[in-house]
């Protein structure tokens, strides 16, 4: 199932995909209980899972996806914990820049304030002249887990999504070469774009396997596939759930493959020499990042004129 979330006269609605159109959720028999926001849903979930099949399957009401704004998936979660340098080949390139890598896994918390729809527009404030792209695989957790197994973990998982994780390299390399700063360059206003919608778990067969790529302008920038992590998603909720209680909402985005702007590789973690490397984003440049079996994120870069 494909759940999104939508503005439909100014009021947002939660809604299931079917090819181009949408399926409203909300239902008007006072017996059933209504969401208008994807925890309350996970949070109620299995029995609105059962409610959603209904809906599904009676189709009785579509709205076309182009007559509706199309939102963040979800945007009051407690937690958006994102993964740094966790494919092989985009930390080959990071030690192209001279980056030590992590022994273990590396976290860092984007601020919930940058959440940002999935086809909204991106500020490049004044302050940063390295404004740089991430695709990334993003998951959402279903149900509180402490202290868990990886051979357990996608028992937690609700379903994944795409974040484009974008960085202001200038901001993470203030205090380089003591340390890589990562939230403070990672939480900028609008630097959160999620979505589509959330594809729930049971129709992704293996997430680990997945095509991911991010154009620029139309060139591509980044081209690899989710095999290439060096901790896997189970991996990483064992890990964080070590550490940490994870709630329901929770957003863990997985790390980003090689090709992004601060590397002179090319899309597949390659050397290139036709490609120059700091290709940060100005204004005027369009993002679209897109994973197998998800969909796409597509954002506009504009200049933030305070």
């Amino acid at each position: 199932m494909k759940i999104i979330k939508y503005e439909f006269n100014k009021n947002d609605h939660l809604g299931i995909i079917n090819g181009n159109d949408i399926i409203p959720i909300s239902i008007e028999n006072k017996s059933t209980k209504n969401y208008n926001d994807l925890k309350s849903l996970i949070l109620d979930w299995p029995l609105a899972e059962q409610r959603l099949k209904q809906i599904q399957k009676a189709n009785k009401s579509k709205i076309p996806q182009e007559k509706v704004e199309i939102q963040a998936p979800i945007s009051n979660p407690e937690k958006f914990l994102a993964i740094g340098l966790n494919y092989k080949k985009h930390r080959a390139e990071s030690i192209d820049a001279g980056i030590t890598p992590p022994r273990n896994q590396m976290w860092f918390t984007k601020q919930i304030s940058c959440i940002n729809k999935p086809y909204g527009d991106v500020l490049k404030p004044e302050t940063t002249m390295m404004l740089d792209y991430e695709v990334e695989l993003a998951l959402i957790i279903g149900k509180q887990c402490n202290q868990i197994k990886a051979s357990d973990a996608h028992q937690f998982i609700f379903g994944y999504m795409i974040c484009n994780d974008f960085s202001m390299r200038d901001w993470q390399l203030h205090n380089m070469p003591e340390r890589l700063e990562t939230m403070i360059g990672k939480s900028y206003d609008t630097h959160g774009p999620i979505g589509p919608g959330v594809v729930t778990k049971e129709e992704i067969d293996d997430p680990h396997n997945l095509k991911i790529s991010c154009y620029v302008n139309g060139d591509l920038r980044q081209s690899s596939n989710t095999n290439d992590m060096i901790w896997n998603c189970y991996e990483q909720i064992e890990y964080l759930s070590n550490a940490m209680t994870l709630k329901p909402g929770d957003i863990i985005s997985t790390g980003t493959p090689p090709g992004s702007g601060f590397s002179p590789r090319g899309s597949s973690g390659k050397a290139d020499k036709d490609r120059k490397g700091n290709v940060f984003l100005e204004p005027g440049d369009v993002v679209r990042c897109e994973i197998e079996g998800i969909g796409f994120l597509q954002n506009k870069i504009i200049a933030d004129e305070l």
